[in-house]
């Protein structure tokens, strides 16, 4: 599996917005591409502008997919503007044989 995290920090007065959008970003990723496999979105209770997405694709080119959906150009124009920061990593999920 192809793991992907991304950091958000989101404008104080776009965090309600920001919120919904990528809610809606998580189950139109989960809903139209077959290899997105999990989409979580998780908010710091501690500080509501900082997001943390958690998502699994089958293989890098499933999140190339997934990069170049309509669904994500949408998002990703939209919530630009409200972003602070954005940090995205990629992983490879460690199998249970893999030393």
């Amino acid at each position: 599996m192809y793991v992907v995290t991304v950091q958000f920090e989101i404008h104080p007065e776009h965090v309600e917005e920001f919120r919904a959008t990528v809610m809606q970003q998580s189950q139109d990723s989960l809903r139209s591409e077959p290899c997105c496999r999990q989409f979580d979105v998780c908010i710091d209770p501690d500080r509501p502008g900082s997001f943390f997405l958690y998502e699994k694709y089958d293989d890098s080119q499933a999140f190339q997919t997934h990069l170049d959906s309509a669904h994500f150009r949408r998002f990703d124009a939209r919530v630009t503007p409200w972003v602070v920061s954005k940090d995205v990593r990629s992983w490879a999920e460690a199998g249970l044989n893999d030393h």
